[in-house]
């Protein structure tokens, strides 16, 4: 169980979360989603981490999630998703729709002085075009963990994140 929220950490919080990912985040910007316990899942990082493009808008934190992830990951499961994607129109449609979600959820979370310094250091193309964990190539799939987070943050709105769901139930892991 989870519920989206958006809450910048408290002490407290930051603590626990430079514990779960083993050290400080760069660029944190809020907690966006958190298990039935309030523990974070998934944090907002700023679009631009020492005026260089942060590719990564929601990080997963959760230890849990990022171990699940990556055992599927190491099965080789991005392979025969991205077989089912060219296979699937259905599938791949809603995907790009995830890409275009995150672009929107990004660009609405920065605010005016973040969209002028992207602008003066010529990284405007990159963030319109860029999508879920900063891929460029919006058919394939660079990793769950972002994807996942996106889900996440989104109330479960992410293709990939329903998909792995779905097949794997790796929202039911979570208290």
């Amino acid at each position: 169980m989870y519920h989206t929220t958006h809450m910048v950490p408290t002490a407290e919080q930051r603590a626990l979360i430079t514990e779960q990912l083993g050290r400080a985040p760069r660029g944190l910007e809020a907690i966006v989603a958190v298990d039935g316990e309030d523990t974070p899942l998934v944090l907002q990082v700023a679009p631009l981490v020492d005026d260089k493009p942060f590719p990564t808008f929601y990080w997963l934190s959760s230890p849990l999630l990022i171990k699940a992830l990556s055992r599927l990951e190491a099965k080789g499961v991005i392979k025969s998703l991205e077989a089912e994607l060219k296979d699937d129109d259905v599938l791949m449609t809603a995907y790009q729709a995830s890409h275009q979600d995150y672009v929107a959820r990004r660009w609405a979370a920065m605010s005016e002085k973040d969209r002028q310094r992207i602008d003066q250091l010529g990284f405007t193309a990159v963030f319109e075009k860029r999508g879920i964990g900063g891929i460029e190539n919006w058919q394939q799939v660079r990793c769950l963990h972002t994807q996942y987070a996106h889900h996440l943050a989104s109330g479960g709105q992410n293709a990939i994140g329903q998909w792995v769901d779905t097949h794997f139930g790796i929202v039911d892991l979570l208290p």
